[in-house]
């Protein structure tokens, strides 16, 4: 085992790592859009049937703030392969 990590080019975990790092954001990305999904759908229950919703509406828009960031964030990585 220990011999096979010798064999790689000098510089090869690094863009592995890159490109594993840029997957790693992607799971972010869905998990902060799974409760994004969630949240809105909540938020707009409580609103129609009139049960306070500002708790809510705030935890969407933190959501929402994180996911708009983390895409930012991602268009910087390479692309999955």
């Amino acid at each position: 085992m220990g011999d096979a990590s010798r064999s790689r080019a000098p510089g090869a975990g690094s863009t592995r790592r890159r490109v594993r790092s840029g997957e790693d954001f992607d799971i972010i990305i869905g998990f902060l859009g799974f409760w994004a999904l969630v949240l809105l759908v909540v938020t707009v229950w409580m609103e129609v049937t009139a049960q306070p919703a500002l708790g809510w509406a705030l935890g969407l828009l933190a959501t929402l703030l994180a996911l708009y960031g983390m895409i930012r964030l991602r268009r910087k990585l390479p692309d999955r392969r």
